[in-house]
């Protein structure tokens, strides 16, 4: 490799709106990293996923197979 083009390879501070915290690796100018979502709050990790009902849909498929 040549001297002096790659990037730092350094620790950074990632927060989650969730408000958990975790140290990763990262070639950024920042300490610090801002995200909205991880893995201690996605539904995909957690289990609770959440039913958003757009303009009713879930009750009209509900109602159409009689699933009350």
């Amino acid at each position: 490799m040549k001297k002096d083009i790659q990037p730092e390879y350094k620790k950074v501070q990632v927060t989650c709106a969730c408000g958990n915290t975790f140290e990763t690796g990262s070639v950024t100018d920042k300490d610090e990293i801002k995200v909205e979502i991880c893995s201690e709050c996605h539904p995909f990790f957690t289990g609770k996923q959440k039913l958003i009902d757009k303009g009713g849909r879930v009750d009209k498929f509900k109602k159409k197979y009689d699933l009350d």
